[in-house]
This record gives C-alpha cells, structure tokens and sequence, in this order.
C-alpha cells in the first residue's frame, strides 16, 4: 500500500507529464525527488475525466516497469492515445481531474465451474481481466461501483471489453484474472 503523500506524488507527476507533453512535445524525465518505493515495478492505469465523463484511460494491467516511468507514460497515453476519443488538447488540460490506479499482479481465478466466478469475485475489491485467444479486456474495480454493477453485470461488461460475447465467461477457453487497486484522485 502507498501513502496518501506517495498518492499525491503521481497524481502530480500524471498531470505534469500530460502538460509537459501536450505544451512542450516533451517526455517529462523520472523526476530526482521520486521516492524509492515508486520505483518498484507495479501496473498502473492514469483516467482523465471532464466534467464527469470519461476523457481518457490507459495503463498496464502487469506490472512491467517502475511506477514512476508506468505513470508518465500511461498519462500521456491517456491524454493523446486512447483510440476512443481525440487527442486532449491545451485549452482542455485545465479542466481534467486526473485519477491514478496502482494495481496489484493480477492472479487467474481458478474454478472447476464457471458459477463459481460468483463468490470469489468481490465487487468494489476486485478488477477483471477476461482473456480468450487473441482477446483481452480490463475492467477497474471502481468500475463496477460506479455503473451500479453485481458481479454478473461485471463479467459481462468485462467480455463485452474485450471484443467477445457478454457471455464469454461461462465458457470453457476463458481465463479470468482479479486484481486489486489503490486509487489516487485529484
């Protein structure tokens, strides 16, 4: 678990990267001052909301560099690379709220019938990555919160991510990953 501090360490380092970026056409550097405990290698996902709506959401599911480098490049991922949506632009940067997840290594859940996903899925805990063949989709767990989800609603929306069928996850070939997350906003 990191601290509040540490928390408010990468929201800024999120939000200075996206400006840095965006004004300068620059990649912000590892800042000096960055504690050692941002240097461990964690997944991390930056989300940018405008005036409450999704405006952007990247990030890596595995934790596949040192969080300090996942959160500047997820960041501007996020403001300039998120296929959903346009690249945010500078009048924009003001009027972001910037949220940071670190994510723990995400774990296969592992069940004998596909119904037994329902106790061992803890919404509000728990994000879900569903996995088939060549697809893949990842859910946050504030997601499920905030869309008023039960844990059938979340698997379904989590196959639908990943480009299958709402019903993907009662198949045979489906691996189901959970993970946890601490998140940090503005």
């Amino acid at each position: 678990m990191l601290s509040e501090e540490e928390g408010k360490f990468l929201l800024k380092l999120a939000r200075k990267s996206i400006e840095t970026y965006i004004k300068d056409k620059k990649i912000l550097p590892v800042p000096e001052n960055a504690p050692d405990s941002l240097k461990e290698e964690m997944g991390a996902f930056v989300t940018l909301n405008k005036d409450e709506l999704l405006r952007g959401c990247i990030g890596y599911s595995e934790p596949v560099k040192p969080l300090v480098n996942a959160v500047i490049e997820v960041a501007i991922s996020a403001a300039v690379n998120d296929p959903r949506f346009s690249p945010v632009t500078e009048n924009e940067i003001g009027d972001l709220a910037v949220e940071v997840s670190v994510l723990t290594k995400p774990e296969l859940i592992e069940v004998e019938k596909p119904e037994e996903y329902m106790d061992k899925i803890r919404i509000g805990e728990d994000g879900l990555i569903i996995e088939r063949g060549p697809y893949k989709g990842l859910l946050l767990p504030q997601v499920a919160v905030e869309w008023g989800w039960n844990v059938e609603e979340f698997l379904y929306n989590t196959c639908v991510k990943a480009g299958l069928t709402a019903d993907c996850w009662l198949f045979n070939d489906v691996k189901i990953y959970k993970f946890g997350s601490q998140i940090f906003q503005e």
